[in-house]
């Protein structure tokens, strides 16, 4: 039940992620799943689904609240999703670095601010498009074990691509989705 949870919000933030709350809920839970990885110790189920969804849930009414604020959300949501982008993948690659996963961490949350403080629409558009496609791959993972590695990074990269292509008016010939 969970990898197809993971799966259905994961589609959900590809096609309306550009709405913060949306956004908010997504990044907190793939937030959760990636610190999950790194509580030493097997995690019981409650732990397991407690933390992503106490996130995703904070995330998402934090978003919600401050749309009054968006330019401050945005800023700080940016920053959350580029550590939680960086995370995600490590754990999907398989990757463990030590102390450089939180090094690589901190330079995703530099960036991912970055992007949001220079180009808030855009900035939406493409988090919104990895936080989903990591989501969905997340799902497709746990279900399909050989879709990790780097055909799991590959696949995630192509779902990203198109999300962000479809929200932001590159496929269709309309103009961007970003609605807050």
């Amino acid at each position: 039940m969970f990898p197809i949870l993971l799966i259905v919000i994961g589609i959900a933030v590809l096609a309306f992620g550009t709405r913060l709350a949306v956004l908010g809920a997504a990044v907190g839970g793939l937030l959760g799943l990636g610190l999950l990885h790194f509580l030493p110790g097997s995690q019981g189920p409650l732990i397991a689904l407690g933390i992503p969804i106490g996130l995703a849930v904070l995330g998402g009414i934090g978003a919600g609240f401050t749309k009054g604020i968006v330019s401050i959300a945005t800023m700080v949501l940016g920053a959350v999703a580029g550590v939680a982008i960086v995370l995600g993948f490590l754990d999907l690659l398989n990757l463990n670095f030590g102390l450089l996963d939180w090094l690589l961490a901190f330079v995703g949350g530099i960036v991912g601010f970055m992007l949001a403080t220079r180009f808030k629409e855009w900035a939406l558009i493409i988090l919104a498009g990895l936080v989903g496609a990591l989501l969905v791959m997340r799902g497709l993972g746990i279900l399909l074990p050989s879709l990790q590695g780097t055909i799991g990074g590959l696949l995630t990269l192509v779902l990203a691509g198109g999300a962000i292509a479809f929200n932001g008016g590159l496929i269709g010939g309309r103009k961007a989705v970003t609605q807050e």
